[in-house]
């Protein structure tokens, strides 16, 4: 993190492929090849947990802080090992290129994935390296699981509406439910088996082409997790282990009414008792997972906006205190360096600016926001006030496009206040590579920008929209995009301001 560097973010689902959704095959691989020959050093991801249509297909609401989705494991390469057949691939459904239709691409994969069970069944003296994966995260892989079972054999529904001794998790139920399951249960084992065996096949590949890989954390996790179930002591629940609390932000940039986000509050003097025994455990796997975190929503490790269970909005919340500095200082002493940037975006309070000094975290600036008429963001975030411990972005992935921005967005003082830093109007279609050229100019140690910045492209490539739950998480990169043209004029910018 102290040298100049600079990378793309793009998830591991918008990379392209013919089977419907981006995947830790071919096409990952030729991305990382891409990033070679522009001169690229950084390759940002969203959480690679497992996604669910409940939830809008969304990586930061998963059933697991520990698993991998099974949607990102490619069927090519399984089809290279012999679990699948080339026909398998060839029958697949004519999936659009620009987007994700995760209607079709879900039962699809999952069907694939079944196949390439019951024939690594058939084989004889394969399994040792299965076992030994399932022996070395039995601590997380047990119950996950279980819960995955479970969950299907109860048709999706929550884990709080389960019988109450299951919802408890008394022993004997959960030896019995072992039992009946136990098909279904090696199967999702499995799966996560091949999960983990394909992204450290990729993460290796890039590290040796000295490619670093940003990883993304959210704060907190989904109600309706494996994580919620097996440790209900870490969350505030009530008699019925269902939710009292629960997260979100204040009203905002992104949302009038702010974000409820809906999952359970930490008990964070519980966690502390415990010296953050799980957090240390869900570090330990993202450290391996990744070469950065980027931990999310970070200003909620030293005060927290809980709103009560019933609540429809998230105005009628209030801050809460978390021992942030006791947290970090377990986590340091355990992962000596602390490889983590803190997404720092929005009202920052004092406390977390020491704590992120003290420390040595990175915080993020958005170029995007440089421009405001809003002063606090106008006061962070422009250019001639970064500190070379940063990381620059165009924008995120819950903004718009830098294009979007500009045609739909600013106001003219906005567009104006952008002429005047460069000394110059724009075009609409030259406003991208302008605030990617700032950025590489920045004295910012990393910069990174969304790949569909990079391309120039519209609203059509916008890939969340804060507190909504339809359309998102869908765009992806078509092959033909990455024209020699692009990897030229990215290369030679990033050499010029001395990140290649």
């Amino acid at each position: 993190m102290k040298s100049r560097k600079s990378g793309i973010l793009l998830h591991i689902t918008s990379l392209p492929s013919n089977l419907g959704i981006g995947d830790l095959g071919p096409a990952a691989y030729q991305f990382a090849d891409f990033l070679t020959q522009t001169r690229q050093s950084l390759w940002q991801i969203l959480p690679l947990n497992p996604t669910s249509f409940v939830y809008g297909n969304s990586p930061y609401s998963s059933h697991s802080a520990f698993a991998g989705n099974p949607l990102l494991i490619s069927p090519e390469l399984l089809a290279q090992e012999g679990l699948l057949q080339n026909s398998d691939l060839t029958e697949a459904p004519d999936f659009p290129k620009h987007e994700v239709d995760y209607a079709r691409v879900i039962p699809f994969k999952a069907g694939l994935l079944t196949r390439a069970y019951e024939n690594f069944k058939q084989r004889q003296g394969e399994h040792y390296e299965l076992q030994n994966f399932c022996r070395e995260n039995a601590w997380w892989l047990e119950d996950y699981t279980l819960f995955i079972a479970q969950r299907e054999h109860f048709n999706g529904t929550l884990w709080g509406d389960w019988p109450w001794e299951l919802r408890t998790r008394q022993e004997h139920v959960l030896q019995d439910a072992r039992e009946k399951l136990r098909d279904r249960i090696a199967m999702e084992k499995f799966i996560q088996f091949l999960f983990f065996r394909q992204w450290h096949a990729l993460k290796n590949y890039c590290n040796h082409k000295n490619i670093h890989i940003i990883g993304d954390v959210p704060i907190y996790v989904n109600y309706d997790s494996a994580d919620v179930w097996t440790h209900p002591q870490l969350f505030k629940l009530d008699e019925n282990r269902k939710p009292r609390l629960v997260s979100g932000v204040p009203p905002d940039y992104f949302s009038a009414t702010g974000q409820l986000w809906g999952s359970p509050v930490y008990e964070w003097e519980t966690l502390r008792a415990t010296r953050y025994a799980w957090w240390l455990q869900r570090m330990e796997q993202n450290f391996k997972l990744c070469d950065l975190v980027r931990l999310d929503h970070f200003r909620g490790f030293m005060g927290y906006w809980e709103i009560p269970a019933h609540e429809t909005t998230a105005i009628n919340g209030r801050w809460v205190e978390a021992p942030g500095e006791d947290f970090f200082n377990t986590l340091a002493r355990r992962f000596p360096g602390l490889p983590i940037i803190a997404e720092d975006l929005g009202v920052i309070t004092p406390d977390v600016r020491e704590v992120m000094h003290h420390f040595g975290f990175p915080g993020m600036k958005l170029l995007m926001f440089a421009f405001s008429s809003d002063p606090n963001n106008k006061n962070h975030n422009a250019p001639h006030t970064y500190s070379s411990n940063s990381i620059v972005y165009t924008g995120t992935h819950d903004n718009n496009t830098v294009r979007a921005w500009y045609q739909k967005e600013a106001s003219a003082e906005e567009r104006q206040a952008l002429f005047e830093y460069l000394g110059h109007e724009l075009r609409e279609e030259e406003v991208s590579w302008a605030l990617i050229r700032l950025g590489m100019m920045s004295v910012a140690n990393m910069f990174v920008c969304p790949m569909q910045d990079l391309l120039g492209l519209g609203e059509e490539a916008r890939m969340n929209m804060p507190a909504t739950v339809e359309n998102n998480w869908k765009w992806r990169l078509r092959a033909e995009q990455m024209t020699p043209a692009l990897m030229e004029r990215l290369a030679a910018i990033t050499r010029i301001y001395g990140r290649a």
